[in-house]
């Protein structure tokens, strides 16, 4: 397996897998995204690439925050593995890189949200060290671009 950074030919793929977390999204709208996402330093966007076994498996995106009240830190802001591909160290070695990115940048902090149906990957976080800080809602508002 090799983490990789995300390029614009992993876009339906990527879409793929974002639908198993609830967020469809046509193959065209992800490369754009992507597209925007590389030319950030600031994100950092991986797939993990099993060549031997069909391609992308999983992918992370991560970004760099600064936020008033917290300072500089990492947060998680996706992380999905295939089902057929789960329970063989994919996510793991996702999160580790992540984690890798975040020291080389001097970060000290790492976090992520995980939706509360979501208890798998509640649990798969605990195991890597994550602990859980609070339970919170979230809102959202559409508003006219």
């Amino acid at each position: 397996m090799t983490v990789r950074k995300v390029t614009t030919s992993d876009a339906n793929r990527l879409a793929e897998l974002s639908e198993v977390l609830g967020y469809p999204v046509e193959p065209e709208v992800m490369r754009r995204r992507i597209e925007r996402l590389l030319s950030r330093p600031e994100n950092l966007p991986l797939v993990a690439d099993l060549p031997e076994s069909g391609g992308v498996a999983g992918w992370i995106h991560a970004a760099e925050q600064d936020i008033l009240e917290a300072g500089r830190s990492c947060e998680i802001l996706g992380l999905v593995v295939a089902a057929n591909q789960r329970n063989h160290g994919i996510g793991r070695r996702l999160v580790e890189r992540v984690e890798q990115w975040a020291v080389e940048r001097g970060l000290g902090q790492i976090s992520v949200r995980s939706n509360v149906l979501r208890a798998e990957s509640h649990q798969f976080y605990e195991r890597l060290g994550y602990t859980r800080l609070k339970t919170q809602h979230a809102y959202r508002k559409q508003i006219d671009k």
